[in-house]
């Protein structure tokens, strides 16, 4: 893939790598605080470069593998090396013995550690010359992995993860041509991250189980993965209800491996603990697939007051309504 240059009259997703030269840095807040605020949210900077970003990573992962072939830059390896700072940490922080079996108090303990060591973290992800948007860019990441006095999870902290990888791109340290490691393999090692947080201490779901999501946790790997299976070959939205072939073909399509994180933690028959999936099963092609999720998640996750008020805006992506 080329490295692209900011150039005049250049598309919306070329915008979302682009940052003003007079910017200054802000720890971002929150601004949607009652219902009508969305609309500000709809008319807002961030919302259009948070979806373009989102849209532009889905043309750019289109019927490839997460085993393909792409360049790992050495930011990407630097993202890697601390998402397995923040694995080794679960190892330290065992559950502890409580009462009540969901919700393991011990997920503060871990928190707490992130909370206080996130910009350092950042440090060795982030050019000391741009220095001064850590504490922004920190903050997404904090948001990121769940919530510490509920202790659940859900696509709200998913979206600001994206956002943090969005910021990342913004300042310059990911680039155009890191598109495919930042989805199979940033994205893909927060997954495994997540999915060890929740199963180490009972993370409950954000939010009323199945309403915004298509399983309890995550959204954007159902978008992206479903891009992936576009044109293939074979397989077909109807086989990932068939585990044999889901057991194939997890470790080249994320779509595959959410659905076997699925199967692996709910029991019964998958038409009744995962609705939303199976009626996707019927639908023709993995195209019309991608096409329907991204409507729904603009639906269903972004456009949804519960999930949206609690991101936050700063100066990378600002709450400002966007320039007619």
């Amino acid at each position: 893939m080329a490295e692209a240059e900011q150039q005049p009259g250049s598309s919306p997703k070329d915008d979302v790598l682009h940052i003003p030269d007079n910017l200054s840095f802000m720890v971002p807040k929150k601004e949607i605080h009652m219902v009508p605020d969305m609309g500000k949210w709809k008319r807002s900077q961030a919302y259009v470069d948070y979806i373009g970003f989102i849209l532009t990573l889905n043309e750019g992962v289109k019927g490839k593998k997460l085993t393909c072939e792409y360049k790992v830059s050495e930011s990407i390896e630097n993202l890697l090396a601390l998402l397995n700072t923040l694995d080794r940490w679960i190892d330290e922080t065992p559950p502890i013995d409580q009462p009540s079996r969901f919700g393991n108090k011990a997920f503060r303990l871990w928190y707490t550690k992130l909370d206080q060591e996130a910009e350092n973290l950042l440090r060795s992800v982030i050019p000391l010359a741009l220095g001064a948007a850590v504490p922004e860019v920190a903050l997404y990441l904090k948001e990121a992995v769940g919530n510490s006095t509920r202790i659940d999870y859900g696509t709200g902290h998913e979206a600001a993860f994206a956002a943090f990888l969005c910021c990342l791109c913004k300042i310059g340290v990911l680039r155009v041509d890191d598109q495919l490691a930042i989805v199979f393999k940033v994205f893909d090692r927060y997954l495994k991250l997540m999915r060890k947080l929740q199963k180490t201490y009972r993370m409950e779901p954000a939010g009323s189980q199945g309403v915004w999501g298509l399983d309890d946790f995550q959204f954007l790997p159902f978008i992206w993965g479903s891009s992936q299976l576009v044109d293939h070959p074979t397989l077909e939205p109807r086989h990932f209800v068939d585990e044999k072939i889901v057991n194939e073909h997890h470790k080249d399509y994320m779509f595959m491996e959410c659905v076997k994180f699925i199967n692996e933690m709910k029991t019964g028959p998958f038409a009744e603990h995962s609705n939303q999936l199976w009626n996707i099963s019927a639908v023709p092609t993995w195209s019309k697939v991608n096409q329907g999720l991204i409507r729904m998640y603009k639906a269903e996750c972004l456009e949804k007051f519960p999930v949206i008020q609690h991101f936050k805006f700063g100066s990378l992506l600002p709450i400002l309504s966007v320039k007619p």
